[in-house]
């Protein structure tokens, strides 16, 4: 019946998503822009063609936006659900993207911080450095718990979700810049270019003390990004909240996005689908 009642939410929570996406080609416009902007540069051939890489939700417009631009007031984490949610749900994280694609799944949870130095944390190799990342938030959030609290016979079983991002330009790995000199030589970066991202994610089980993690990726593609757009996004400040300056979701940056190979939610921090599958094994776990 417990494993019933999951299959239910985690399919409800799949075919909400399902029904928000529209069908595209695999590099599609996803905003308008200006008839003056110039076309951005060949796309490399990997990505031409292949079958590994598909274009999911792309980011919503200007009147949509959210998760970052403040022009609407950001879910709750009590949204209903379809079913009651047997198992509870803990998300190790404060950003508000994280907090908005989890309401967006239906999810009710609570939310701690894990609060460690990410800087202290290097590796060369993006996909284990946001895993390792990822972990020793996982790590931290549970050393100040009584674990036993959340192993009790009888109890629904605890998840805790952690994750972490970061943007890959060039082969070189870009977290949250430090100044605004950095932030505007991103941006500039990204401008007429393309950016690929990295997000690793872990969910532990308390109850039972398994931990599941994986990665997923995605990138997205800018047309020219005027001067005035980059200086009025470090004037704003945001840019130093999110991982490479990157906001995909920002009414100042979407009219800039050409396109995204990947999901959007992936971008912005977790994806929904690599969620919703470490949940459902984890819970099996």
């Amino acid at each position: 019946k417990f494993l019933s009642s999951t299959s239910n939410l985690l399919l409800t929570g799949q075919r909400k998503m399902q029904s928000s996406h529209r069908p595209c080609n695999l590099l599609c416009p996803v905003a308008p822009y200006a008839a003056a902007a110039p076309r951005p540069q060949q796309r490399p051939a990997h990505l031409l063609g292949t079958h590994r890489q598909r274009l999911l939700s792309p980011p919503r417009r200007h009147s949509e936006a959210r998760l970052l631009s403040g022009m609407a007031p950001m879910a709750t984490s009590s949204s209903p659900t379809a079913n009651p949610q047997p198992f509870k749900l803990i998300l190790g994280s404060s950003s508000v993207a994280r907090k908005n694609i989890l309401n967006e799944m239906g999810f009710e949870f609570q939310v701690m911080t894990a609060d460690i130095d990410e800087r202290s944390i290097r590796r060369k190799d993006p996909d284990e450095l946001v895993m390792l990342l990822a972990e020793a938030k996982a790590d931290a959030i549970m050393s100040r718990m009584n674990i036993s609290d959340y192993q009790k016979e009888g109890d629904q079983p605890t998840l805790l979700i952690t994750s972490d991002i970061v943007v890959v330009h060039e082969g070189i790995i870009r977290e949250k810049p430090s100044s605004k000199e950095e932030a505007r030589q991103f941006l500039k970066g990204y401008s007429g270019g393309h950016v690929s991202t990295v997000g690793g994610v872990v969910v532990t089980n308390l109850t039972t003390g398994k931990k599941l993690g994986s990665l997923d990726k995605a990138e997205v593609y800018f047309h020219d990004i005027p001067d005035e757009i980059i200086e009025n996004l470090i004037d704003e400040g945001v840019v130093f909240r999110v991982a490479g300056g990157l906001l995909l979701e920002h009414p100042l940056v979407l009219p800039f996005v050409e396109a995204v190979v990947g999901s959007s939610d992936s971008v912005m921090g977790l994806s929904k689908d690599l969620a919703n599958k470490l949940i459902h094994e984890a819970l099996l776990a």
